[in-house]
């Protein structure tokens, strides 16, 4: 069933456990993680950035997002990923997300404030829900990338005063994750994280977390973390999974015979990510 953010991440927030966000760019994606959602009991986000939307199309993805979510014996959310301007945000609220982010996170805080803000009173006058980002979380993703020089860990101070101002519904905080693939492992500020999370109260979400260890992303959703971002890891297991196929069938000329084993592949990475999340046997 189609519901919004806010539903998935208020029930996570309360019961301490994290929902699991996945960009689809592609009916195959799309389908390896709401059947990995129906066969784990889990909710869960389907999420679309900025490049699938230009990939795929605004008009496929949403229709594609809507009909699994209908189908789906799961709750799903259909999520817009790092919106960065109001235009963008507005489209995908007329074609049927329940949820999208406003990025602006570039801006100072009081600008971001004032766009957060903005975006907030339309999105939440037609039920959508809302989040926004403190902090610069850095790499790359899609047509967002933030140097590492320039990322700056999410101020606590700064992330009650932008809650309490612009009334968002989960904020995605900058404590030690990176888009993209890691060079080394990333070290994820706790103590950060545990801080925000006594001062703000609301669902709190974690970017760049594939890649981050197991150990990592279990202590980061028992200190208040409720929403995690998985991108790159379904990349690795899609394409893996297509050389793989490749290199022992040369001659194959069916697409369906060589996507079929990259949806298995990314269903079983979703699987496990949902069981460490804590959302398997929540739906």
């Amino acid at each position: 069933m189609l519901v919004t953010g806010k539903e998935l991440l208020d029930h996570a927030n309360k019961y301490n456990y994290a929902v699991g966000a996945f960009n689809v760019n592609n009916m195959e994606i799309v389908q390896a993680i709401i059947e990995a959602a129906e066969e784990t009991n889990s909710p869960v986000i389907l999420q679309a950035s900025q490049g699938g939307i230009k990939y795929a199309g605004i008009e496929y993805i949403a229709a594609l997002g809507k009909l699994a979510a209908r189908k789906a014996k799961v709750p799903v959310a259909l999520h817009l990923d790092h919106g960065t301007d109001f235009d963008q945000v507005m489209l995908c609220i007329r074609h049927g997300f329940t949820s999208v982010m406003i990025d602006g996170s570039k801006y100072e805080l009081r600008e971001n404030i004032n766009i957060t803000k903005k975006v907030i009173e339309v999105a939440h006058a037609v039920g959508v829900s809302v989040e926004a980002e403190l902090g610069k979380i850095g790499g790359t993703e899609d047509n967002v990338t933030v140097d590492e020089r320039e990322a700056a860990f999410t101020d606590p101070d700064e992330a009650k005063l932008f809650v309490d101002e612009t009334g968002v519904d989960y904020l995605a905080i900058a404590v030690g994750t990176a888009h993209g693939v890691y060079k080394g492992e990333p070290k994820l500020d706790f103590d950060r994280i545990k801080r925000i999370k006594e001062l703000v109260g609301i669902p709190l979400v974690l970017h760049g977390s594939s890649g981050v260890p197991e150990d990592s992303i279990k202590k980061a959703v028992s200190l208040g973390i409720n929403k995690i971002n998985i991108d790159t890891d379904l990349r690795i297991a899609f394409t893996q999974a297509i050389r793989d196929y490749n290199e022992k069938n040369p001659k194959n000329i069916d697409p369906r015979k060589v996507l079929a084993p990259a949806k298995e592949a990314m269903k079983e990475v979703i699987k496990e990510k949902m069981h460490i999340f804590g959302s398997a046997g929540r739906a």
